[in-house]
């Protein structure tokens, strides 16, 4: 039998007695431990103690998920606190609504605990991070897979994802193929773990500079995908509040690249002397 669409699970809870296991945590756990791992083999390779990775992440991993919570509350307050609304829902994690960009800010707040805790660079430890973090995204976003949720817009494409009438727009309660906007992200973080693991062989990005480079990467298939997306979001001028967080963000991570590119390759290992420039 030919398939000429992409399914939707037909679930994404199952039980362990009164415990559920839920697809969309499983996702966000499963990019979080490749990010650990991969995080940890190019901290070691720099130099790094074995230890540091996991004690950084102790406090960056909360940090980013809470960060992540906020940001997306924050930017749909209507969802939660509105006429008719539950506000006790805002805390529900695992209905989805993690924004990446409340993730990565309150996530590198985290990050910087743990670097002074431990007496490294912020910078040093971020381009190490950076490639590990991309490939957490693409795996996340499978959690909105089997949400049925994020998706894009009517698409009679061969790679159209079906979606069960439950969770289908109101405006289109019979269309039932839409853009499978959590597979183009995926693929595209995919594309950006590849692009800055050759930039680091190809060019010096040190200081900062490779994590940069991801934001600088990322955020151009970000905006694509929120272009085609249908789900409520809240706008400013006509354009969805985050195409303009990452037209914002894409310029602010330019800007540093193009600020560092007269400073020179910087050391990129973990040193106490690092430190002692972050605290100046």
């Amino acid at each position: 039998m030919i398939i000429d669409y992409l399914p939707s699970p037909s679930r994404g809870v199952w039980h362990l007695g009164p415990i559920p296991i839920r697809a969309y945590a499983l996702c966000i756990l499963a990019g979080i431990a490749v990010a650990l791992v991969i995080t940890g083999r190019r901290w070691a390779a720099r130099g790094g103690r074995a230890d540091d990775v996991l004690d950084v992440a102790l406090w960056a991993v909360p940090f980013g998920i809470v960060g992540g919570r906020l940001y997306h509350v924050i930017t749909d307050p209507e969802l939660y606190f509105a006429a008719g609304k539950r506000p006790v829902e805002a805390f529900y994690i695992w209905d989805g609504g993690l924004g990446i960009w409340g993730a990565v800010a309150l996530g590198a707040l985290g990050a910087w605990i743990g670097c002074r805790r431990r007496g490294i660079g912020l910078a040093a430890f971020a381009d190490a991070v950076a490639p590990g973090l991309v490939l957490a995204q693409a795996i996340g976003r499978w959690g909105n897979w089997f949400n049925q949720e994020l998706f894009g817009a009517p698409s009679r494409l061969p790679w159209a994802l079906r979606i069960d009438a439950a969770h289908r727009p109101a405006d289109t309660p019979d269309i039932g193929l839409y853009h499978p906007t959590f597979l183009y992200e995926s693929l595209w973080c995919v594309g950006v773990f590849f692009l800055l693991l050759w930039a680091e062989k190809r060019f010096t990005l040190a200081g900062g500079r490779l994590f940069a480079l991801y934001v600088a990467a990322y955020t151009p298939g970000r905006l694509w995908v929120e272009l085609l997306r249908v789900d409520h979001a809240n706008r400013i001028l006509g354009l969805r509040l985050n195409v303009w967080t990452s037209i914002i963000i894409f310029a602010a991570a330019v800007g540093y690249l193009w600020w560092r590119r007269s400073r020179g390759g910087l050391q990129d290992l973990p040193s106490p002397q690092s430190v002692d420039d972050d605290r100046a």
